[in-house]
């Protein structure tokens, strides 16, 4: 097909006039339903914990213990002593620990983070809202290349090995943002046990697609703090985890969890900043799920609405671009997105075109550093929240998009398959 027929093809589309959003990995309404009830477990009677306690007051700075309990179930820690429960989202989490760094250090510190320049590793591509918390407080950001089993370790490991000012990682380790894909247990090991030339270097494992797995093929995930327990690493991991995908985006529960030192650290801060969390919110979770149990089958529920969606979407990939040497893409077990690469330099063009005809994508370069994609070619696609019909319409424009990006950048002449 000639560059003339695909803009005529194009031009179809623009003029139906579409509003289509696949930019951000929101719930979708239906899913946001299915914890309703959420709304109906506390009343104007019956807001007590299971040991009496008056929710409606002041206290329980880390977590009402049947809250402490779920999430020591959930983070896959050993004791309730090393998991602190936050408000609605660990984005928050994540930003107080790292600022509580920049200005006291860690529990293990020489000296505060603040007091000289600090790096942070930063696997690409990867979530962008980690990226801001850096550029936030000014600290630098090293990309490192992703591999199918994680970070790729080779650089890691020289890298830390060898700067003393490196002093963090993000890695989203479960079905990852925007790879959907997971660390293997071997990533999990050398994370565990590698040399660092900073004594107090934390790896944020930010676990948010803990249990969202889209069938019962469900990628495992090897327990980081055990084995840097057993590395004499046992402050290194700081894991995160939220119910905002799992009940209600904008008032679920937040959790961190480690070590009982790096536990105590977090405590000691948050005195100076609460009085105590909304253990109201923590009381509607804790009876709604009763237990983890609970809340892997109510994830089951999330999975047979999300699924269709995952299939769809790969299905008019395969269809409009299998086979053209176009693009690629991740075949995720799980999460909220699908890592989709096209030509370099044409992520940004793609993305324009999109837009132009009526769908919503997340900005090109939005899962590096800087928003800064070296290539140009990585492009988020998030297929949670439109419907199945929606998301049939906005993966053909994308589609074509990235075959008249295609033409245009030269990368192939007028033909197109497909």
């Amino acid at each position: 097909m000639t560059l003339d027929q695909l803009q005529s093809k194009f031009e179809v589309f623009k003029a139906k006039k579409l509003a289509l959003d696949m930019s951000r990995g929101k719930p979708s309404t239906v899913q946001l339903d299915l914890s309703n009830g959420l709304l109906d477990t506390v009343s104007s009677t019956d807001y007590k914990t299971i040991a009496d306690a008056d929710t409606r007051n002041y206290g329980g700075l880390d977590g009402i213990p049947e809250a402490k309990e779920l999430f020591k179930d959930f983070l896959e820690v050993s004791t309730v002593d090393e998991v602190v429960i936050g408000g609605n989202a660990s984005l928050t989490i994540m930003h107080d620990i790292v600022s509580r760094g920049m200005t006291h250090g860690m529990c293990d510190s020489k000296q505060p983070w603040g007091k000289a320049p600090i790096k942070f590793l930063c696997p690409s591509p990867g979530y962008d809202r980690h990226f801001s918390i850096c550029q936030h407080f000014g600290i630098e950001m090293i990309p490192v290349g992703c591999t199918p089993d994680g970070p790729n370790m080779d650089e890691v490991e020289q890298l830390v090995a060898n700067d003393e000012s490196i002093k963090g990682i993000w890695i989203v380790p479960k079905y990852s943002n925007p790879t959907g894909l997971s660390c293997s247990d071997e990533v999990v090991d050398r994370l565990s046990i590698m040399k660092t030339a900073a004594n107090d270097f934390r790896v944020f494992w930010d676990n948010a697609y803990a249990v969202h797995h889209l069938s019962d093929d469900k990628d495992e995930l090897k327990n980081i703090l055990a084995a840097c327990k057993i590395a004499g690493n046992d402050n290194r991991p700081f894991i995160l985890c939220s119910t905002s995908k799992i009940t209600f985006a904008g008032a679920g529960v937040s959790a961190v969890g480690g070590s009982v030192e790096n536990m105590d650290w977090y405590r000691g801060h948050l005195f100076f900043s609460t009085i105590g969390p909304d253990k109201l919110n923590q009381v509607r979770h804790t009876r709604f799920f009763k237990n983890i149990e609970g809340l892997n089958e109510h994830m089951k529920k999330h999975a047979a609405i999300l699924k269709p969606r995952f299939d769809k979407t790969l299905a008019i990939l395969e269809q409009e671009l299998g086979g053209t040497d176009l693009a690629t893409w991740t075949k995720p077990k799980g999460g909220y997105f699908i890592s989709f690469n096209v030509p370099n330099g044409c992520a940004k063009r793609v993305v324009a075109l999109a837009v132009e005809a009526g769908v919503k994508l997340t900005g090109a370069g939005a899962t590096y550093p800087h928003k800064n994609d070296p290539n140009d070619s990585n492009i988020r696609l998030a297929p949670s929240c439109p419907t199945i019909n929606e998301i049939e319409q906005a993966m053909k424009i994308v589609c074509l998009a990235v075959k008249i990006a295609a033409i245009e950048t030269g990368v192939v002449k007028d033909m197109v398959q497909n």
